[in-house]
């Protein structure tokens, strides 16, 4: 598979890479063993960086990370975050102690002295001004704790208020078909900086997989079924905000666009890949099937002119209103 730097970590990634929230929770249940399939079909595909975060179900995310990756000679690249355990969650709570206990207890669940990245969880947008914060950073790369730290943001803005930062080498923030905005300012001056961009929630929570209509149900526990008005976290997190009669109505026409012979997912995944700027896109997966979908995506030629084209007009008339000026 293709790999690209990393922005200012030093490494060579995947261009998909694997997000393990469905491995931790609030996707419906994955048991240990169907976590241990997802990550084992990824790493034998070539996939080199896993997406992962201590609140992903308390650490079991983490945890199943340090499992899988036992008997593996090769170690891939495991970024993780942090910030979201703080209760409340106030830009108050990013002191240095708490980001020490924080990235300690990563350390334990993923079985490392030293952690390959940690991102800000999407903190207050206060903190990404915080100088403190970086300067206790800093201090945590210097000590061997951490190899390098970047942010994951729900906004532009954020982002852009990060790479203010020197020592930040990565952003992780939600770009897809349906939300296009970072494309516009976040990514290019990303690039100028020579800071890697993780591409999070790469399928609007599975929209763009094709597989749902209007009458779709999903479990209790799923975020899709309990944050759709953002009653727990950002709604920009559920597909990607679009209502989601609206994402079946669009997907649709995205699938229409794709045609018959490449499968949705893929097709969407590629267009991410392909957008300058981007570093890895890291799709999550409940099984192998959707591993090895997703995998398939390096392999397909980039989009057509046409395509593209399409794609904008579809974004134009059904998406933009609903997202672009929100994040």
């Amino acid at each position: 598979m293709e790999s690209r730097p990393l922005g200012r970590t030093g490494a060579d990634v995947s261009v998909i890479g694997l997000g393990t929230w469905q491995l931790g929770g609030d996707w419906g249940n994955v048991d240990d063993d169907a976590a241990g399939q997802v990550l084992d079909a990824a790493l034998d595909a070539g996939v080199t960086l896993l997406d992962t975060a201590d609140v992903y179900g308390g650490g079991r995310s983490e945890e199943r990370i340090r499992r899988a990756l036992v008997a593996r000679a090769d170690r891939p690249f495991v970024a993780t975050k942090a910030g979201r355990q703080a209760n409340p969650h106030t830009a108050e709570q990013y002191s240095p102690e708490n980001l020490r206990g924080w990235i300690d207890q990563s350390r334990r669940n993923l079985g490392v002295d030293t952690l390959d990245l940690v991102q800000l969880h999407c903190p207050p947008t206060e903190v990404y001004s915080d100088q403190r914060v970086y300067d206790a950073l800093d201090g945590f790369v210097a000590d061997g704790s951490i190899a390098a730290y970047g942010v994951s943001v729900e906004t532009v803005a954020e982002g852009l208020t990060a790479l203010q930062h020197p020592g930040v080498a990565t952003i992780q923030v939600i770009l897809n078909i349906f939300r296009r905005k970072p494309l516009e300012e976040l990514l290019p001056a990303a690039a100028r900086a020579g800071v890697g961009i993780l591409a999070r929630v790469p399928l609007a929570s599975g929209l763009l997989s094709g597989k749902y209509d209007e009458s779709t149900t999903f479990p209790p526990d799923d975020h899709r079924n309990f944050n759709r008005r953002g009653e727990a976290f950002d709604v920009g997190e559920t597909f990607s905000g679009v209502p989601f009669d609206v994402g079946v109505a669009a997907a649709r026409e995205v699938a229409e666009i794709a045609g018959d012979a490449v499968p949705l997912a893929a097709f969407a995944l590629r267009w991410v890949i392909d957008q300058p700027g981007v570093t890895t896109v890291i799709p999550g997966a409940r099984n192998v099937t959707q591993v090895r979908g997703n995998v398939a995506a390096a392999t397909l030629a980039p989009l057509t002119d046409s395509q593209l084209s399409d794609l904008e007009r579809v974004y134009d008339e059904r998406i933009r209103a609903h997202v672009h000026d929100r994040w």
